[in-house]
């Protein structure tokens, strides 16, 4: 078998687009060109890569596996490429970072402030990622560094051939409508909420996912009437008094809006956990945005303590 790292990248790209079409366009090339490439890279690998659907392509088993060791291969690559600029003097002219859309909001502006002014020469690039994505951009040196979270109850991605650090525990708070009876109770448990109207993600998504499963222990019938991904809208909502939600304790330390608390749910001990995700060799810049991030996650809690 012989695998021709060109149309490698064509299947990494039409995996990521989720369709032949949108990823000729991305690729500025036709739709019909891409297929014959992916055509001569299935005989090269003796079997099918995709399943064609009227609304886009799915990977077959073997087209998962070879996506996975394709976007190994293209980083790589980069990194070659990247050795050979250094033997020939030249200096790293890019960083680039994917977070997730709170992360982005809290915690990565003043790093890449205070990397602009050590490093004016450097463009830096930041990725809106919600998890799981972000590991295939990461191995294939698309990104740099990733920093995504998981749920209680939702798997980790693999990181195979990657180094994945947990930079935070980061435990979830109930946010209510200030005069909620509940808000000036001693103590809340999640069986106080029963028949409350409840804001979360859509099914599948990582925060309902975590709530269904802290319902389900807790043994309280859930009724999400709002599904929002988006941390401020659900914060809106409470303040406006329409429903109760569950928000990481970083999202509360950012701000609640006028009319909204946040409480602590006796036996609700989950937090969402929050990593980095890099190669095993990162460019020197990602042990400096690393150190950044640490120190901007350890004045968010100092501040917490002493407010």
């Amino acid at each position: 078998m012989s695998l021709d790292v060109g149309r490698l990248r064509v299947l990494v790209e039409v995996a990521r687009a989720g369709s032949i079409a949108a990823a000729a366009q991305r690729m500025s090339f036709t739709p019909s060109a891409l297929s014959q490439q992916l055509a001569k890279l299935e005989r090269e690998a003796g079997g099918q890569l995709l399943e064609r659907h009227p609304h886009g392509v799915r990977l077959t088993r073997a087209g998962r596996v070879l996506v996975e060791h394709g976007e190994r291969v293209l980083g790589e690559l980069r990194d070659a490429e990247d050795a050979v600029r250094a033997a020939l003097g030249e200096r790293p002219q890019k960083l680039s970072i994917g977070a997730f859309p709170s992360a982005a909001q809290i915690f990565v502006p003043g790093v890449l402030a205070a990397l602009r002014r050590d490093h004016p020469g450097v463009e830096l690039l930041l990725l809106d990622l919600e998890p799981p994505r972000g590991y295939g951009l990461v191995s294939a040196r698309e990104l740099d560094l990733l920093i995504t979270h998981r749920y209680p109850g939702v798997p980790l991605p693999s990181a195979r051939g990657l180094r994945r650090v947990r930079l935070l525990t980061d435990p979830l708070a109930l946010v209510l409508p200030a005069d909620h009876p509940v808000a000036r109770a001693e103590r809340v448990t999640l069986g106080d909420l029963a028949g409350e109207e409840w804001i979360s993600g859509q099914r599948g998504v990582a925060d309902r996912v975590c709530l269904e499963r802290l319902a389900e222990q807790a043994g309280v019938r859930l009724h999400v009437a709002y599904e929002t991904h988006d941390y401020e809208v659900s914060m809106a909502l409470v303040g406006a008094g329409v429903g109760v939600t569950f928000v990481p304790s970083s999202v509360v330390r950012a701000g609640l809006p006028p009319g909204a608390v946040a409480r602590e749910v006796h036996g609700v001990g989950p937090a969402r956990e929050i990593y980095l995700v890099h190669r095993r060799r990162p460019p020197a810049l990602v042990g400096e945005v690393i150190a950044l991030l640490r120190e901007a996650v350890a004045r968010a809690q100092q501040s917490s303590v002493d407010s």
